[in-house]
């Protein structure tokens, strides 16, 4: 559901002490992380000179695994790859982390302290503030930011053009066009009904409870908002009108992705994701019911697209991620495992998904390329663990790492989570799957790497 998520205890797991590393400016406390890591032939990265990363001598970690006993690991394709290690935490002991946006160099963060946040190079660039409280959504549209909040309103921002680290807000959704609208001809804009939260109808230009989730069309002129009042809404990226809204659920909709073909997935606490085809007539665009690709007792959490191998992932309470194929007809194709707790947030990279989960962890997937058989779909292999956080991951964003060494993909992935950090983590397509070195991630320690936790101006902050 959309309330409250568990969490289970880090506390139990045992650790290793490393000795100490030296980095500029000298850390005091290290935030030491069990992550699944593998060994590399090394490469170079601006990372490496980043304040984030920390340099280990290979010597003081001893590998649980040798490569040498892994089968996959010996072949040519799985040696040209890096280690999976957490690089960072972005500490502020403000809020807990609802929502990301990354773009370029600079790094969007929502918390529940009112606070938008703007990280440039891994340092606070700037900030702005909204009087609504949580931030549970933030899309990137060209110079526009949007967010999305508890309050059921969706506010744009704008950097100055004086002066790039001062945003302000340039509007917010309904705007008074919507208003001055539907007060003057209601019946040629939307049948209005007031606010009643346990009414089944929520249509209206403005939502009637806290928007969830945020996306945006594949050609950036639409962004869809989906909310707790069981509806989704379209709006015109351009002159911020609300253009529609759909009765979709029966229960709060939790998240809502445009695909690929025109559809959009909705998925909801109901327990369905649903399939709407959109349309573009004339001056207007309409949605339209296609079908329900799911319905299940538990709730659906989070949905992500790949576009490129045209699947469409499903992550739910019960810790599970369903997925589907375009070319086979949108037929299930069949049930990621391995999160004990909810699925909270799901982002799909190259031939990556990244599932984060209440159980404190993200599991890093890996698809079948295209024309390996299945189109992109089939067997999904886990190819890491990565943990650290201790509160429940909430949101996920990613980005191209361009410093790949030659015949590599790597990622850079930001976690951010209720324990009111968010975390930086590189990722190699290229790496070996986990049931190759490990039945269990969770049976005994792998590698252990060591990175600095970092306040708002950079500077190492002392762990509570």
């Amino acid at each position: 559901m959309h309330r409250n998520a568990s969490s289970r205890d880090t506390n139990s797991q045992k650790f290793t002490k490393l000795k100490r590393v030296e980095t500029d400016p000298d850390p005091d406390i290290y935030d030491i992380t069990y992550v699944d890591i593998s060994p590399s032939e090394g490469s170079s990265s601006p990372l490496s000179r980043s304040p984030w990363a920390v340099q280990v001598d290979p010597t003081d970690v001893e590998p649980a695994y040798s490569t040498a006993k892994s089968t996959a690991a010996s072949t040519d394709e799985t040696k040209i790859y890096s280690p999976n290690i957490l690089m960072g935490s972005l500490v502020r002991e403000e809020g807990h982390i609802y929502s990301l946006a990354t773009s370029g160099d600079l790094l969007y963060t929502g918390s529940d302290s009112k606070n938008i946040r703007v990280w440039k190079n891994h340092i606070e660039f700037s900030s702005f503030k909204s009087n609504s409280g949580l931030v549970k959504a933030i899309v990137l549209a060209g110079d526009k930011i949007f967010t999305g909040h508890q309050d059921g309103k969706i506010r744009v921002w704008k950097a100055s053009s004086r002066d790039s680290n001062v945003f302000r807000r340039v509007g917010t959704m309904p705007n008074l066009r919507d208003y001055i609208r539907n007060s003057i001809a209601p019946s040629s804009y939307f049948n209005f009904t007031r606010r009643n939260r346990t009414s089944t109808s929520a249509q209206g230009f403005r939502h009637l409870d806290a928007i969830s989730c945020l996306a945006l069309s594949e050609d950036k002129r639409l962004l869809y908002s989906g909310s707790w009042d069981k509806t989704f809404k379209v709006w015109r990226v351009s002159d911020l009108r609300c253009l529609e809204s759909v009765n979709a659920h029966e229960d709060a909709v939790n998240a809502v992705v445009s695909g690929f073909d025109g559809l959009v997935f909705t998925g909801s606490a109901d327990g369905t994701v649903k399939v709407w085809r959109r349309e573009d007539q004339a001056k207007e665009t309409k949605h339209f019911f296609s079908e329900t690709l799911l319905k299940q007792d538990c709730a659906v959490t989070a949905i992500a697209v790949d576009q490129s191998a045209t699947l469409v992932y499903c992550g739910s309470s019960d810790g599970t991620v369903n997925f589907w194929q375009r070319d086979h007809n949108m037929k299930n194709g069949g049930v990621l495992k391995g999160h004990k707790l909810a699925v909270l947030c799901l982002v799909a990279a190259g031939s990556l998904l990244f599932s984060g989960s209440a159980d404190l962890g993200i599991r890093v997937w890996r698809r079948p390329e295209r024309g390996g058989g299945g189109g992109g779909g089939g067997v999904h292999v886990c190819i890491s663990v990565l943990t650290g956080h201790a509160g429940p991951v909430k949101c996920l964003a990613v980005e191209r790492d361009q410093e790949s060494a030659s015949g590599e993909r790597r990622w850079i992935v930001y976690s951010g989570s209720l324990d009111r950090s968010v975390k930086m983590w590189r990722v190699s397509e290229n790496s070996p799957p986990i049931e190759s070195r490990s039945a269990d991630p969770f049976s005994g320690p792998s590698e252990l790497t060591v990175a600095p936790s970092f306040s708002a101006q950079g500077r190492i902050s002392p762990k509570k």
